[in-house]
């Protein structure tokens, strides 16, 4: 049964409808018992959001998504509680991936094998994500089930914890060889972001230093940036009789997904695993020849769930984790109040595609 609904906020919604335009309006969100109604403060812009704003989904999924308003990385300020576990005033993280079982007001065993524990629980059968499919962080009253707004530890500044719902994903998608990263060898392809901070990940929770670490990245001062890892150029690494490894991880996405996947499945070792993390449009051809004679196993990683982002803010306590993180940020942020601030920060972003992350600083 759907919890009983106790209150309503007015949202400002700044709702893409279009790519390239967004537009503001104003939604009355319901607050249902054990839920609550958060006012975001920062957030950061993600490949996903600028794929959406650009128009580079195909466009049966726009037709079918939007208007929506964008972002699923950020946190905020509880201004109204429905909740017995969190009061006004309380900074928290926000989880974007929201399980059906909490939308729907039923047990977890009534939804889907993900709600069961029968399969991964970031996969459940009816969950909705931000900023894919219903409305994200770009609005001033974000209600949310309680379970999805995480208070945030006094020792962990906004503009760290900004970056938790991205290490979270790393994180996550290191889970399923945990087991092997006491001894093995890893490649993280990748000198983005989320190579960064997978590798971070990799780093920090599982402390792994360079000599069982390595990069590969294509741009030099992006790579360098890799201070506690060994790095190497794509360009110039010989693949075929490179030092091999036991797990690869991919973090490109796009046009470059091809490359580094069959890459990786070069420098594996037989029975080694390989986890993509890169999303691509279009269809990724891969060296199937290989992944039979070798016996590589294939993960597919992308969204995470609450307990990743717990695992993660014990991690983001860490002041070392914190100076590691601290590379991604701008050094200003980018003010939002209006629908037009919003579309000029994704067009600035797409146009300089800065190795920094966009966060923005919302001033509802």
């Amino acid at each position: 049964m759907v919890s009983r609904i106790t209150g309503t906020v007015p949202s400002r919604t700044l709702r893409l409808t279009k790519p390239s335009e967004i537009q503001e309006l104003v939604v009355e969100r319901e607050i249902r018992k054990n839920e609550v109604a958060v006012e975001p403060t920062i957030a950061s812009i993600c490949h996903a959001d600028l794929r959406y704003f650009s128009g580079q989904r195909k466009p049966e999924i726009l037709a079918r998504k939007l208007p929506m308003a964008l972002l699923h990385e950020g946190i905020g300020t509880v201004v109204e509680s429905k909740s017995t576990k969190l009061s006004k005033g309380q900074r928290v993280l926000i989880v974007p991936n929201l399980p059906g079982y909490l939308l729907r007001g039923i047990e977890p065993e009534e939804c889907c094998p993900a709600c069961r524990n029968e399969i991964e629980d970031n996969y459940c059968y009816h969950s909705e994500f931000l900023g894919s499919g219903t409305d994200g962080i770009a609005q001033s009253r974000l209600v949310l089930p309680e379970e999805c707004a995480i208070p945030i530890p006094d020792s962990i500044p906004d503009e760290i914890a900004v970056l938790a719902e991205l290490c979270s994903v790393s994180n996550r998608a290191l889970r399923s060889v945990s087991h092997l990263l006491d001894r093995g060898r890893i490649a993280v392809f990748g000198d983005g972001p989320v190579g960064y901070l997978t590798a971070a990940m990799l780093h920090h929770v599982y402390s792994i230093d360079r000599d069982r670490l390595v990069v590969f990245g294509a741009i030099q001062e992006k790579v360098d940036q890799f201070t506690f890892a060994t790095t190497e150029m794509v360009q110039n690494y010989d693949f075929l009789s490179g030092e091999k490894v036991d797990i690869v991880v991919e973090c490109t996405g796009g046009r470059f997904s091809e490359s580094a996947i069959n890459q990786g499945i070069d420098i594996l070792k037989p029975g080694g695993h390989l986890i993509a993390m890169g999303v691509s449009e279009d269809l990724v051809p891969i060296n199937t020849r290989d992944v039979l004679e070798k016996g590589i196993t294939l993960h597919g990683s992308s969204r995470s769930s609450v307990s990743d982002f717990k695992q993660v803010l014990k991690i983001m306590e860490n002041t070392d984790c914190q100076e590691t993180l601290r590379k991604l940020l701008p050094e200003k942020y980018t003010v939002v109040s209006t629908a037009e601030d919003l579309a000029g920060a994704m067009e600035s972003a797409m146009s300089h595609r800065d190795w920094k992350k966009t966060i923005l600083d919302f001033h509802w």
